[in-house]
């Protein structure tokens, strides 16, 4: 064993392995994962996945294996199963959720992985024995977020790839939540759960499970192509501060990948024969890097997949695809051999809970080498092509002269061993540890959400200077609500002091364990200057929010899409909510509860939250405005915007303007300015409100199609 791995195979830190399929399962066990994550046929990230239906779908496709079949298999080799149920869904879509958490619940499943808060409650109020898993898209980035899904009942969260090593320790320190962190493959380049870039340029979401991946094809910024394709992670040099500093579980990605790299990352990162080098010859983009983790997040980090990285993955596949031929020993078994002369030969095997028994030929006197325990030994150890690991052997022999005067050929005892194992084997896969089915609640009936007959407006602006021209016009500003960033309100204090309307802060949407000790002093500073409110875009933000003892406004990225998620957020104390613009007309106009709830009807729509900054250089920031074009192949030009260096933005190409459409029932709807000049925002503004047909490209937004 490795000097680097013995630590972490001593503590048992979990391994947990991506499974697409029954082939990757196989190499997933057969390589020593001690978990594994999959999908079913619906719900889940990744749906373009083989996945594993139940047994009405099964029998109507001819899959070789089910869910229940999948468990049972991983079970019966002390593999837990953790099944994903990670995508946002509408209202028009819950029945077909509680039918996908009934088959992960009546499998034995040891977990679910969740995004949805919809999906939370039914888990947590209908089978309450069923172990729930925060996904890495609920964005839990800070020791707040962490807390807040602890509140929401979760056992373990998986964090933010975006997270470095002190900031991990930082949360592990500050919760008892179970921690799981990706240590290997593939980057998003946006923190997941805030990436729409597939959805609004086509039509498929990753918040749905059918992420396109657009960001591996060539944008180009400042000369550099591909700016919005990361390498591939790989933490193998690092398992041993991940482990120390409280990670309980390894995730690798790669739910789509082979077999021959599922098998190879497990046998690695359990400290196995195969090297990084190996890694990254079977899947890299131009290699490796681990600067989220250390805390380099420079040009060093991107990379894309090459010509020559597709041939060097041709010469290690065969090698690989070694690691899961045949079964690998992990399960100890106890054996009990019991012979003697005219009486059948019988062979006891467990694995501490399950016996099985079978029997053989009698024993002979021995003529000339007689049996001995140590003979027994060597025929029953050999377990090869079983899960089983041969742990204590215990002879009887019936004979006086006791070792010295029986019998027994090997051939004997080698069917009798492969018997007694392959009947336990059976036992094992028939009984599950524990199946979650449990007495179902009722659903929730929402009624008809009343929304006025005309919606509030709010204002979200960049700058001060949007501020003041747009209310500086408006002949009535007591009408609208402002949104500005909590910067903005810090440095141009006289805003607060002199509010021409109702006034909320704005969270930033990103913030890491080291910036929420600032966030909340700033928080205090302004409520002190009489701020009361505030906008908050994921679940550390609300947890400061209401700390701070202001009300908390719910963003659009908390991915609010149907109505028990919005009734949950009520429970957490949300003032109100922006329902996420992935949501079509359709469906928020079915929305009920009581929540009040808005929806973004212009701007150039953030579609990627970015820790590192495709518009950084070698020079690093040097130079740069804070507000930098990105081309795509087509021509169309993004923009990047800077957060204070803390993190970045992509814009849409065009902005969202809906004013001139039949806008579903809700109680606001929020124009969203960022990269407008103050006139423009003051035109927009009143062509808005005027519902004019817009003189400007625009986009309707997802509004109007169905997202898939």
């Amino acid at each position: 064993m490795s000097d680097r791995t013995d630590r972490i195979i001593e503590d048992r830190v979990e391994i947990l392995a991506p499974v697409g399929g029954r082939a990757q399962l196989l190499a997933a066990v057969r390589a020593g994962a001690n978990a594994v994550y999959l999908g079913g046929k619906g719900f889940n990230a990744r749906r373009n996945a083989e996945n594993f239906g139940n047994e009405r779908n099964a029998k109507e496709s001819g899959e070789e294996f089910t869910l229940r079949e999948a468990v049972e298999y991983a079970h019966a080799r002390n593999v837990k199963v953790y099944v994903t149920v990670n995508t946002i869904v509408g209202d028009d879509e819950l029945d077909g959720v509680r039918e996908a958490i009934a088959d992960v619940a009546e499998s034995g499943a040891d977990a679910v992985i969740i995004q949805d808060l919809a999906v939370a409650k039914i888990v947590r109020e209908e089978y309450p024995t069923l172990a729930m898993h925060a996904s890495t898209q609920m964005a839990a980035h800070d020791l707040e977020g962490i807390r807040l899904l602890g509140e929401l009942g979760f056992d373990r969260a998986v964090l933010a790839r975006e997270l470095s090593l002190d900031e991990i320790r930082t949360v592990a320190k500050g919760t008892k939540l179970d921690l799981e962190s990706f240590v290997h493959g593939a980057h998003c380049m946006s923190l997941s759960g805030g990436c729409y870039l597939s959805s609004m340029i086509g039509g498929r979401s990753g918040n749905r499970g059918l992420c396109a991946q657009p960001c591996r094809l060539d944008f180009n910024c400042k000369g550099r192509g591909y700016a919005l394709s990361l390498k591939d992670m790989c933490y193998l040099d690092h398992v041993r501060e991940l482990a120390d500093a409280g990670v309980c579980s390894f995730k690798i990605e790669g739910r789509m990948k082979r077999p021959e790299y599922v098998a190879g990352a497990v046998n690695a990162y359990r400290g196995g024969t195969v090297k990084k080098e190996t890694l990254r010859a079977v899947f890299s983009r131009s290699g490796f890097t681990d600067g989220f983790l250390t805390g380099r997040r420079d040009v060093s980090m991107f990379g894309n997949r090459t010509k020559e990285d597709v041939t060097a993955a041709s010469d290690v596949l065969s090698e690989l695809a070694g690691l899961y031929r045949s079964e690998t020993p992990a399960v100890p078994v106890d054996l009990t051999l019991t012979a003697g002369i005219g009486m059948e030969t019988v062979l006891t095997a467990t694995d501490g809970e399950r016996w099985v028994t079978v029997t053989g030929r009698a024993a002979e006197r021995a003529e000339r080498v007689p049996l001995t325990k140590a003979s027994v030994r060597k025929a029953l150890e050999k377990t090869g092509g079983t899960p089983f690991l041969l742990r204590e052997l215990d002879c009887v022999f019936l004979e006086e002269g006791a070792e010295t005067g029986l019998s027994l050929p090997a051939a004997e005892l080698n069917r009798m061993r492969r018997e007694a194992l392959d009947r336990l084997l059976a036992e094992r896969s028939r009984i599950v540890p524990h199946r979650h089915v449990e007495p179902k609640a009722e659903p929730d009936l929402f009624r008809p959400h009343a929304a006025p007959a005309e919606p509030e407006l709010r204002l979200r602006f960049e700058t001060a200077a949007q501020y003041e021209r747009v209310l500086g016009r408006a002949k009535d500003p007591s009408r609208y609500t402002a949104i500005l960033p909590l910067r903005v309100l810090l440095e141009h204090p006289g805003i607060l002091a002199g509010a021409r309307c109702p006034m909320i802060g704005e969270l930033p949407s990103l913030h890491f364990p080291a910036d929420d000790p600032k966030l909340e002093a700033d928080l205090g500073a302004l409520a002190a200057n009489g701020l009361t409110d505030v906008l908050a875009e994921d679940p550390g933000g609300i947890r400061i929010g209401r700390k701070a003892g202001l009300a908390v406004h719910g963003g659009a990225n908390l991915n609010i899409m149907n109505s028990v998620a919005l009734s949950e957020y009520e429970r957490l104390g949300l003032a109100d909510a922006t329902v996420t613009f992935e949501a079509s007309a359709a469906r928020i106009r079915k929305l009920g509860g009581t929540l009040p709830r808005g929806m973004l009807a212009y701007g150039y729509l953030p579609l990627m939250k970015m820790r590192a900054c495709p518009a950084r250089t070698k020079d690093g920031c040097r130079g740069c405005s804070g507000i930098t074009p990105m081309v795509d192949r087509k021509g169309e030009t993004f923009t990047v915007i800077c957060r204070g260096k803390r993190y970045s933005e992509l814009l849409n190409c065009v902005p969202l303007y809906i004013a001139d459409k039949p806008v579903p029932p809700v109680d606001f709807l929020t124009l969203y300015f960022t990269i407008e000049s103050p006139d423009a925002a003051a035109a927009v503004t009143a062509a808005f409100e005027s519902k004019q047909t817009p003189v400007f490209r625009r986009t309707n937004g997802l509004y109007w199609r169905e997202l898939l």
